[in-house]
């Protein structure tokens, strides 16, 4: 019996030996894969098949540690420099990374944008075509990435918030499919430099004060393109920097490792008790990875033998992650350095392989087009014997184009159609052809600013307010008191929050005394903090909630706009409708009298957030039939409620959660036939007064009056012409 014991101990040893060493190896595969990667990827832009390239190179040991520890249901919140991460996750493909860095516009190709976004921007797919949510809770999940530096870090923020939502309130514990009882973790990633942006400051604070599963890489290679560390870091350290953040016992704050970006086993050690502790405590937890290389530089735009000095450089050299596993799993006899030896050459084919495939893939339509254009092309040239030359110039050109684009065909069908005669009949099958290919471009390149599927907004139809003979009439802000009374009573996924939201209902009282009824995990006040209010958001409603975030006034939208500009606008268009985050904004303003809290900045809003719905409602009963249709879509969405009207009178609907106001569809006031005076939100008002009066003055004119979204988009001409005088 004791024989027996000892040999199933020895069995036991050696099955956990041979599953440590093939992990390890493994790991090490994924670094060498993920190097091979970036080293080839550069000559791909150098030699001209990619426009620019950014890679990861240096951060690969750091990476394939820290995916170790990524689980189904976990969120990534990352930036651009995270390839190893996707690949060792199995989130991302090589031949995938290359079809990115061509830009492919094939979705099969490219998963992550359809081509849409440059290298290294990735994303998961998180809704199906109808704007449906996919089980979120059962797979790894990963946010579209976006370039500007610390853009990340206030959605990352909502992400792990939404784990504490789920966590904290009863009414969402059914919703298996998008949570795991809030045991998920966001891992939010960025690179030292980007440290010293307002983003990631005002994040680590709300994460401090809120106490959220949020674990965040700082991968620290010494500098900011050329910048280096100690004129962007107060001490020269981001994690020294933050020891006031520190959480002690009896306080909040942050978690803070320092690992060295070569060590493998102190950096798996360092993220699985961080990782394990947030998953238990949701105590935020920051990983400072220094030390990191940067073999290439910081991307294909320039050379770091620019700035970095030789010694520096030789540092890099010997201190590279990868040849530092490398001797860490010889010294430990885990394989052989010929073994090691055979991972890198096999790397090195396989990267090669997937770089072909993507390249033929995204080359074989292209071929197809130019075969088809020299073709045409020719075939006018036989029948314009005035043009033969030239045109057979242009078909020669493009035939020997060895890397054409999309741009080089239609560019020389153009120039063809040009020279036959716009109207010619020669042209006729080669005019059909070129606007062929401009619908399959557009097709390719102009869809999914807004969700497409059966949540489209567009698609919600009009029902009306229901008034009983007896509907009292009350004050605006009343009425959306009792809107969202009943909006939160009926819809568990609903929550909102802001600067003093909860506790006094907000300045304007349209959530008086509803925090106490529905709870302050529902309805909560935040700091003054714009920017991480919009993160906060963003990251929630991507995790299929339906926050409704607070701007207290629309002048302060300038401090929250960039994630709304950069982040949610383009979400949707950016991943080819993989992605959506229907976030509704409410603030206040439009009312046109002095300066700080009460402008109405339409020209920049309209401009920057394309890809949300923008509606000025003129009265609070219509802003809650606009509420109602906002809450049937996919789509993202900016309330601005008029604040000279919270205390006009108006008579409440009975049936708050069931009248719908229609998008983009102008609403007639009043019906006329000479004139025709569009406007929206507060001013329209003033234009019935006006209408009154011109109506005194000039009693045979009939004035017709339109109440329309002005960023809705839609033609008036569409809906107003026809016996109408039309004047916008």
């Amino acid at each position: 019996m004791d024989t027996l014991n000892t040999n199933d101990a020895a069995l036991q040893e050696k099955l956990s030996f041979d599953h440590f060493r093939k992990e390890v190896l493994k790991d090490y595969r994924f670094a060498c894969e993920s190097r091979e990667t970036s080293l080839l990827g550069r000559k791909e832009v150098l030699t001209g098949k990619a426009k620019f390239g950014i890679f990861g190179d240096g951060k690969e040991v750091a990476q394939v540690a820290m995916a170790k520890f990524f689980k189904a249901g976990d969120f990534r919140s990352g930036y651009y420099r995270d390839q190893t991460f996707m690949f060792a996750s199995q989130l991302a493909t090589v031949e995938q990374f290359f079809a990115q860095l061509y830009a492919d516009p094939n979705i099969e190709h490219d998963p992550f944008s359809g081509g849409r976004q440059m290298n290294a921007h990735f994303a998961t797919k998180t809704v199906d075509e109808n704007g449906n949510w996919l089980p979120l809770a059962h797979k790894k999940n990963v946010s579209s990435d976006i370039a500007p530096t610390a853009g990340q870090m206030p959605r990352g923020l909502g992400l792990a918030f939404a784990s504490k939502i789920f966590r904290n309130v009863p009414e969402l514990q059914e919703l298996k499919e998008l949570s795991n009882n809030g045991n998920e973790v966001c891992f939010c990633t960025i690179g030292d430099a980007s440290t010293s942006e307002g983003h990631f400051w005002e994040t680590i604070n709300a994460a401090g004060v809120l106490q959220v599963p949020l674990a965040i890489f700082v991968w620290d290679d010494g500098y900011g393109i050329s910048v280096p560390r100690k004129y962007q870091t107060t001490k020269g350290s981001i994690s020294e920097a933050l020891k006031g953040f520190q959480k002690k016992e009896g306080t909040n704050g942050i978690e803070i490792f320092r690992v060295k970006a070569w060590d493998y086993a102190g950096m798996c050690e360092a993220f699985e008790a961080g990782i394990r502790a947030i998953r238990l405590t949701h105590t935020p937890v920051l990983f400072h990875v220094e030390e990191v290389t940067q073999p290439q530089g910081h991307s294909t735009s320039g050379s770091h033998e620019r700035y970095k000095s030789s010694e520096r450089l030789e540092w890099e050299r010997e201190w590279d992650g990868i040849k530092k596993m490398k001797e860490w799993i010889i010294d430990n006899s885990l394989a052989s350095e010929e073994e090691l030896n055979e991972i890198e050459l096999e790397s090195k084919d396989f990267i090669r392989s997937s770089r072909n495939q993507a390249w033929e893939k995204y080359q074989a339509p292209l071929k197809i087009q130019v075969t088809r254009s020299v073709e045409h092309i020719r075939e006018m040239a036989g029948h314009l014997p005035d043009q033969a030359a030239e045109l057979q110039a242009i078909a020669t050109e493009l035939a020997s184009n060895r890397e054409p684009g999309r741009k080089e065909v239609l560019k020389a069908l153009h120039q063809a159609m040009g020279l036959a005669g716009g109207d010619s009949l020669v042209a006729q099958s080669t005019r059909e052809y070129y606007q062929g290919l401009k619908k399959e471009n557009a097709a390719l390149y102009n869809t999914h600013l807004y969700h497409e599927g059966a949540r489209n907004i567009g698609r919600v139809e009009e029902v009306k307010p229901v008034y009983a003979e007896n509907a009292p009439l009350i004050n605006g802000y009343e009425v959306l008191n009792k809107y969202f009374d009943e909006l939160f009573t009926h819809n568990p996924k609903v929550l909102a929050f802001g600067e003093d939201l909860g506790k006094i209902g907000d300045v304007n009282q349209g959530f008086a005394g509803l925090q106490a009824r529905h709870g302050s995990d529902r309805i909560f006040d935040t700091g003054i903090r714009e920017l991480t209010i919009m993160g906060q958001g963003i990251g929630m409603a991507f995790r299929g909630l339906r926050p409704i975030a607070e701007i207290q006034y629309i002048d302060y939208l300038l401090y929250g706009l960039e994630p709304l500009s950069d982040d949610l606008a383009s979400l949707q268009y950016r991943t080819a409708g993989k992605q959506t985050a229907p976030l509704i904004i409410r603030t206040r303003g439009h009312r046109l009298e002095g300066i700080w809290h009460s402008g109405s900045p339409m020209g920049m809003i309209i401009h920057s957030l394309r890809g949300l719905h923008v509606c000025v409602p003129r009265n609070m009963v219509q802003a809650a039939g606009m509420y109602n249709t906002l809450l049937q879509g996919a789509d993202p969405a900016l309330m601005i409620e008029c604040l000279n009207g919270y205390r006009l009178k108006e008579r409440l609907p009975s049936n708050l959660l069931d009248y719908y106001v229609p998008l983009g569809i102008p609403e007639v006031i009043r019906e006329g036939e000479d004139i025709t005076i569009v406007s929206y939100g507060a001013t329209l008002r003033i234009v019935q007064e006006a209408a009154l009066a011109l109506e005194r003055h000039r009693a045979p004119a009939v004035i017709a009056l339109a109440d329309i979204d002005p960023a809705a988009g839609r033609d008036l001409r569409q809906h107003l012409a026809g016996g109408v005088g039309l004047s916008a």
